[in-house]
């Protein structure tokens, strides 16, 4: 990333939700957070993959800084999307936090094994949220920024 590309540009996010209450629970902390930020929802994993590849009605796409990923999704789950943007070269740096109503531990390691930023157990806290996603922010595009000398 370059210098001219970082300073005041909104954090390009992919909210992959297929719960409305979910994905306005995540817009609303984004929101209140104060985090600059454009959003693409898409409902389902296949709808994200194509999202991702640039497929079809995708195919201008902009390339997400911070990929927010639910794990029960339909037509393909969270953990099988999770596990195609791992394994692909193009996509695996772009950092992953799942958001997930899911209390099974098998779950959270499975998405640890796959580096996932972090996990965040729904309902989710508005305040570690937003912690999250600027801590995120700050490490991806701060250390990227280069000052004219």
């Amino acid at each position: 990333m370059h210098y001219g590309q970082t300073i005041g540009r909104p954090l390009e996010i992919l909210l992959v939700e297929d719960s409305l209450l979910d994905a306005h629970t995540a817009i609303a902390a984004l929101r209140d957070g104060e985090i600059n930020h454009r959003l693409t929802l898409v409902r389902d994993g296949e709808e994200a993959l194509n999202f991702l590849h640039r497929v079809g009605c995708f195919s201008r796409a902009p390339r997400p800084d911070i990929i927010l990923l639910d794990l029960h999704l339909p037509k393909r789950d969270g953990l099988s999307v999770l596990k195609e943007v791992k394994a692909d070269f193009s996509l695996n740096e772009i950092p992953v936090v799942v958001l997930s109503a899911s209390d099974n531990d098998a779950d959270q390691s499975a998405c640890d094994d796959l580096a996932v930023e972090s996990f965040i157990r729904k309902p989710v806290n508005f305040d570690k949220f937003v912690a999250v996603i600027r801590q995120l922010k700050q490490r991806y595009f701060l250390a990227d920024i280069v000052l004219p000398t």
